[in-house]
């Protein structure tokens, strides 16, 4: 699939499910804005995941408004065309263009704000409540809560109050974790992409490089083969910073016999990769590295095997969890009756995070972790749902481990597809097993 035609991406489709959830609801949308770095210089532009998920549209100063009860299900506001603008920062789209390129019922200038405003107040006459996400844009906020004053006087006397604000990542949740096959395509050339990076980083990296040169390394080999941007700052840890767990200064020179921990993932076309991988710089394990890499993996390994349709992440988590402590155990880190140990979680100290999360738009992507808002049973896997395996054990220098295992940190991590036969490894072109990992390491 890597660098091959891609299958479009049907937003038609996305925003005719999302309709059919909203029934009498009203769902508005708000642009990201562009983040400032300097008074005129801003940091590269993303479009909010939610946004671009229904519109496809990349541009700042946009509203998308939905109404589930009414013919104008899909409005776009966006600014204004403005040639003396577009001469330094490129054609913006304009509201005709809006309308014929990305699918709205009708597209209106963002400004003036009435335009909005007026067509919000229409909107919310038939609505039985608003999807708005609170605490994006507290200046949009206010204007929003006005609006739903003035909606409200506007309605007269019905002896009904303000209508109830849900978030809609409630209702779009749903849909963005069970990933359409144009989905899986994108993930798997973002995995793709993210392996060669990983396998050049571990080609590269030996002592007396600093950790940002290996950063720059994953960084080429994400453009180079196009990616837009990282998935997330980029963590290129060594020596005793593989045990800070999310370490991204990157700054430090690499010694002798230490351990290097990669964890990095490229963007691609809006979703990502997430891999880790830790590898020695001196092109072969200590004994010490090795027994711990070796845990690390055979608890990725047992929990990797247990992920599968009606199966759960917690479970694969004690999966993970069970193997380790009996790993520590025989590494004598851990000692005393496992039962005993996982009850007082003791393997905390030096594990101290979960081992999965749902990946996507966003590293941390949406989705349901539980049935539903008010059960306590934990939602089950399904064939389209993408989330990482990712086991670690951290043994800092301030910690109670053995001395030989102090400022020994170890992470591997996988991104993993539930498929109707079971699951599939999307980043298995990253070697992990310790000769592959050395072997690699050791090139000149």
């Amino acid at each position: 699939m890597w660098q091959n035609e891609l299958q479009p991406i049907n937003f038609a489709n996305r925003r005719k499910k999302f309709l059919q959830s909203l029934k009498k609801g009203v769902a508005v949308f708000l642009a990201a804005e562009h983040a400032v770095r300097n008074p005129d210089v801003h940091h590269p532009y993303r479009q909010e995941s939610n946004f671009y998920y229904l519109t496809g549209l990349e541009e700042a100063k946009s509203i998308a408004l939905f109404s589930g009860n009414q013919k104008l299900a899909f409005q776009l506001f966006v600014q204004p065309r403005d040639k003396d603008q577009e001469i330094w920062h490129g054609k913006t789209i304009g509201p005709d263009a809006a309308k014929s390129q990305f699918g709205a019922d009708a597209a209106h200038p963002s400004q003036p704000e009435s335009v909005f405003d007026d067509a919000f107040i229409e909107a919310m006459k038939q609505a039985d409540r608003l999807y708005y996400r609170v605490g994006q844009d507290r200046v949009f906020d206010q204007r929003i809560f006005k609006l739903l004053q003035r909606a409200h006087r506007e309605r007269g006397r019905t002896g009904r109050g303000l209508w109830p604000i849900c978030d809609p990542t409630e209702l779009l949740a749903e849909m963005r974790q069970l990933k359409s096959k144009a989905e899986i395509e994108r993930l798997q050339n973002a995995a793709h992409i993210t392996a060669e990076a990983h396998i050049n980083a571990m080609r590269v990296a030996k002592p007396g490089m600093f950790e940002y040169e290996v950063e720059a390394v994953l960084y080429h080999a994400f453009r180079v083969h196009g990616a837009g941007r990282l998935g997330y700052p980029s963590i290129v840890a060594s020596g005793p910073n593989t045990c800070v767990l999310h370490y991204t200064a990157n700054q430090r020179r690499m010694k002798d016999h230490e351990l290097l921990l990669v964890d990095a993932g490229a963007e691609y076309d809006y979703y990502t990769a997430d891999i880790s991988r830790t590898f020695p710089v001196s092109g072969a394990f200590t004994e010490e590295q090795r027994e711990i890499y070796g845990a690390v993996l055979t608890a990725q390994k047992a929990a990797i095997r247990l992920a599968r349709p009606g199966k759960t992440l917690p479970e694969i988590h004690q999966t993970a969890v069970e193997v380790m402590v009996e790993e520590l155990k025989r590494l004598k880190i851990l000692k005393g009756a496992t039962k005993q140990i996982l009850q007082k979680k003791e393997y905390r100290s030096f594990y101290p995070h979960g081992t999965s999360h749902w990946l996507g738009m966003d590293v941390h992507d949406v989705g349901h972790y539980y049935e539903d808002e008010t059960s306590t049973r934990h939602r089950k896997l399904e064939p389209g749902m993408v989330f990482t395996v990712e086991p670690g054990l951290y043994f800092s220098p301030e910690s109670n481990a053995p001395a030989r295992y102090k400022g020994i940190g170890v992470r591997i991590e996988d991104d993993i597809l539930i498929t109707s036969r079971g699951a599939e490894v999307l980043t298995s072109g990253v070697p992990k097993e310790i000769e592959e990992v050395e072997s690699l390491c050791s090139q000149p």
